[in-house]
């Protein structure tokens, strides 16, 4: 059954009719809920309502598959706004953006140069920038690039996904960088040949990720919304003296509001993930695919108040 329901919203999520609806008549109703904004601007009242209850914030403009060298700069522009206004508005938050939004799929130079400005910018203004990892077949480029700028900036983290037989040994590779990694089960959907097909078997590799990453030394970011992998950090850290400042749990915007609210009571760091932009649709469907309890998260946040 799970599976019949990944795949049914993973269907949706590329349905070019419902998400073209959803970008003309669904952003007002999806804003403050599961996304912060039409915008930034928009969006930045709900991000520091976040940083007053104790919650650091990761932002992401959504959009990916750019497939015009015009949209792409133009995207690279907005991130660089972004990145000023975070800093000038002294916003505890990051950026994320994902490398088909800058021209991944266009050309090398182009993302190239879209990356480097952005970088620029963010070292200046001392911004996490996360490049998100996206579908295995841009998996490798997105690791090569993040090794490039990895040499050259400090403001720089990147993605990993439980469910691909090839993480484990990603992780081995970037050791050497001492990388600020986030950990996630994966959203995409994947052949057997490259993916774990099995729950159960997604959730193993995750928990030795988590282990490899932190006991390498490496700030790590687990993304998940499972109690059972948050407890298994909890244990994992305790049992290793793993200082709390090593690590962060981080969840998506609009679910599981008071298990982070618990969270940042324990001690622990959050990052709420707050996405923003007429995009959303496809977002909010892969967010559904990943995991079914993320549905009744998703309604319970969408109707609260």
């Amino acid at each position: 059954m799970e599976a019949i329901a990944r795949d049914f919203f993973l269907y949706l999520s590329k349905n070019s009719l419902l998400n073209k609806i959803a970008q003309k008549r669904g952003g007002k109703f999806a804003a403050g809920k599961i996304i912060g904004g039409i915008d930034f601007q928009s969006s930045m009242r709900f991000i520091r309502d976040l940083n007053n209850s104790g919650l650091s914030v990761t932002v992401d403009h959504l959009g990916e598959f750019v497939d015009s060298e015009e949209v792409a700069n133009e995207r690279t522009e907005e991130c660089i706004q972004t990145i000023e206004m975070i800093a000038r508005e002294k916003l505890d938050s990051q950026v994320s953006l994902k490398m088909t939004s800058l021209g991944l799929d266009i050309d090398h130079n182009l993302v190239f140069r879209n990356m480097t400005k952005i970088l620029d910018t963010a070292e200046k203004n001392n911004i996490m920038v996360t490049i998100d990892m996206e579908d295995v077949p841009r998996c490798q480029a997105t690791i090569d690039i993040f090794r490039e700028f990895k040499e050259k900036y400090s403001c720089i983290s990147t993605v990993l996904q439980a469910y691909l037989y090839r993480t484990e040994q990603d992780l081995k590779d970037l050791g050497r960088y001492h990388p600020f990694l986030r950990l996630v089960k994966g959203a995409y959907k994947e052949s057997p040949e490259v993916a774990f097909p099995e729950k159960k078997d997604v959730d193993e590799n995750y928990k030795k990720l988590i282990e490899q990453s932190l006991l390498n030394g490496n700030y790590t970011a687990i993304a998940s919304h499972d109690d059972q992998i948050i407890e298994y950090t909890k244990k994992l850290v305790k049992k290793h003296n793993i200082p709390t400042t090593q690590f962060e749990f981080q969840m998506l915007y609009g679910m599981r509001s008071k298990t982070q609210s618990r969270l940042v009571k324990d001690g622990y760091k959050v990052r709420v993930y707050v996405p923003y932009g007429l995009d959303w649709y496809g977002y909010f469907m892969r967010r559904m695919a990943e995991r079914p309890q993320n549905i009744s998260f998703a309604f319970k946040g969408i109707f609260k108040g």
